[in-house]
């Protein structure tokens, strides 16, 4: 079944804004949470939906991605991850947005990362890196391996089941309201929500059972990511306390600036500079492609800012349809100082009528050039 729209799913345009996403999701949430829906199996799956998509478009860099390539944009993350948004359990739903619930559903009620009955999962924190890629690696893809400096679980490490909140990972509170009695939980302080304390441990781990080593994370870089995109690796972060589950790693793209090669989305550009011969006369010139040379043959005539085109010659799309251009600037270049005999030469081509501009109408201007390339 085609995933759909995330505007549809919230009942938004793409003009909404912050706030209106943000009401959209809190009303579909209470909607259709699972509580308030027990007897219908749907209402779970429309929670997730309004959840992935709020996940997406309340996240400016995600939202720009998925206005720009919708769906296509949006999967496929880095190391079999799950990408930007999909595959959401109900413990990503509340750890990551459950500040948007308050007290909606009594700080939980089953959910908001615990799992009902005897204790809780509870979700370590995210790591974040930078990762600095060639332009040669980007138009490929990559795999980089990554060492990292986190906390996971020690060796050695016994639990017992937590005396505040009795292994449940939640403590309740009863406030009188002019609705009447309202039975709140939150996440027990002693344990975090886990419902699990330390009972026996090595000298060298710290309370909540965790210890700080290296680790070398292997991750897959796919082919034409973009500068500033975010990559997420689930559950390659830093380990929950008191026996939880790992966070996740999240890699931040720096594209390396090529020194003959610049990146228009999919398109290279390349400034080629020729010698009046040669653009008068036609060449055969060697220009730089992605990790390699091309050879193109400069037809006589040649002008200066004329742009030769380059088929399937820049960098593949995120979503895997196509490549961009090679686009070739032609400069005439001007020689910056003579000698007597060029000084010569010139002056006697000067005064032949065939090297007086004769512009013709098939020969546009820069400004025409110009609005051509934005049109």
């Amino acid at each position: 079944m085609a995933k759909r729209d995330y505007y549809e799913v919230l009942g938004l345009t793409k003009n909404a804004t912050a706030e209106e996403i943000k009401k959209a999701y809190r009303k579909l949430a209470i909607q259709f949470h699972p509580d308030k829906n027990p007897d219908d199996p749907s209402a779970e799956e429309k929670f997730k939906e309004a959840a992935e998509a709020y996940e997406v478009l309340s996240n400016a860099e995600k939202k720009q991605r998925y206005d720009q390539f919708g769906h296509a944009g949006m999967g496929g993350g880095a190391g079999g991850g799950g990408g930007f948004g999909g595959g959401m359990s109900m413990d990503d739903i509340f750890s990551n947005f459950g500040d948007i619930f308050g007290g909606t559903f009594g700080g939980g009620g089953g959910f908001g990362g615990f799992s009902g009955g005897g204790g809780g999962t509870i979700r370590g924190s995210n790591l974040r890196i930078k990762v600095r890629l060639s332009l040669e690696e980007i138009a490929l893809g990559v795999e980089k391996k990554l060492k990292l400096k986190k906390w996971v679980a020690a060796e050695g490490v016994s639990f017992k089941s937590c005396s505040t909140c009795k292994g449940q990972g939640q403590v309740y509170r009863v406030a009188n309201t002019m609705l009447g009695q309202m039975r709140t939980a939150t996440a027990c302080p002693t344990c975090q929500g886990s419902g699990k304390t330390i009972d026996k441990k090595p000298a060298d781990v710290r309370e909540d059972g965790l210890v700080q080593k290296d680790d070398v994370v292997s991750v897959n870089i796919p082919a034409g990511v973009q500068d500033g995109m975010q990559l997420k690796v689930s559950g390659k972060g830093n380990m929950a306390p008191f026996g939880g589950i790992a966070g996740d790693l999240i890699v931040l793209i720096e594209e390396i600036e090529h020194a003959e090669l610049k990146r228009e989305g999919n398109n290279l550009h390349h400034d080629l500079y020729l010698s009046f011969p040669d653009a008068a006369l036609g060449a055969s010139i060697e220009v730089p492609v992605v990790g390699a040379k091309a050879r193109i043959t400069i037809e006589p005539a040649t002008q200066s800012g004329q742009i030769l085109r380059l088929k399937n010659k820049g960098v593949p799309s995120l979503d895997g349809y196509g490549k961009g251009d090679l686009l070739v600037h032609v400069n005439v270049w001007t020689p910056k100082s003579l000698t007597s005999d060029q000084k010569a030469i010139l002056e006697e081509w000067k005064s032949l009528s065939e090297f007086s501009p004769e512009p013709g109408k098939r020969d546009k201007s820069f400004f025409e050039r110009v609005k051509e390339m934005f049109s």
